[in-house]
């Protein structure tokens, strides 16, 4: 079951709980990057993460992520050395569009939602060798992106042809109790084993044991350690 996190808690207290959960449940923990999803907050968010020592952030809006990133460098530049926190490793999480891959190709450490080879190439165009996982839907259900675990091998092996550096494979579960998540999880290992990949981006707040069970090695984190986002809405980070 997953815990409740009660609403007042700091952000120190909220990670000291993620981490908490991750060391119970990873195989291997240290193995295990959190990724903090800040989409839908503001930059100083962004900076209280990187002040906590989270420096994996992840965005799921070019826009945002473009607004944000200018932000938090211009806040981190004007901190003497020794205050200053390291600077963040921007994470790419959310459905892309190739007209936007040129404002982010210059801050995106990894493209977590690569599914198509036209996405690729673009990335292989404005960041060449960038660090990418291949997005695949191994829930079946219609209105989540990611190519069919069929196409993977396809898709992963023509990414490698653009020149792009194919890390491992990215999924999002269905929307349900933890356990509903498990069979979208397992294939998702299934297939980076077979691929002979490394990383493995898969669980949120709420699945987050389930995820890591079957070998996430990268978990998408935003309102376990933030909080509701402002407004609501969107993917269940």
């Amino acid at each position: 079951m997953t815990p409740t996190m009660p609403r007042d808690l700091t952000l120190g207290s909220r990670l000291a709980v993620v981490r908490e959960r991750i060391a119970a449940a990873a195989p291997d923990p240290d193995r295990v990057r959190l990724v903090a999803v800040t989409k839908g907050f503001g930059a100083d968010v962004v900076s209280a993460a990187l002040a906590a020592g989270l420096v994996d952030v992840g965005e799921s809006y070019v826009q945002e992520l473009v607004a944000k990133a200018d932000e938090v460098e211009r806040e981190l530049e004007s901190l003497d050395d020794s205050a200053r926190p390291a600077y963040p490793r921007w994470h790419f999480i959310g459905r892309l569009q190739r007209n936007k891959v040129r404002k982010a190709a210059p801050l995106v450490a990894l493209w977590h939602s690569v599914d198509r080879l036209s996405l690729g190439a673009e990335i292989a165009r404005w960041a060449p060798g960038a660090a990418v996982l291949l997005q695949v839907n191994t829930s079946g259900e219609e209105a989540k992106a990611g190519c069919t675990p069929a196409m993977a091998a396809g898709v992963a092996d023509g990414l490698a042809d653009l020149g792009l550096d194919v890390q491992g494979i990215m999924t999002i579960a269905p929307a349900g109790p933890p356990e509903v998540a498990r069979p979208a999880f397992h294939t998702a290992r299934e297939l980076r084993d077979r691929l002979g990949l490394s990383e493995l981006s898969m669980g949120m707040t709420g699945d987050l044991e389930v995820a890591l069970s079957e070998g996430a090695t990268l978990v998408r984190v935003g309102s376990g350690l933030f909080g509701p986002r402002p407004g609501g809405g969107g993917a269940r980070h």
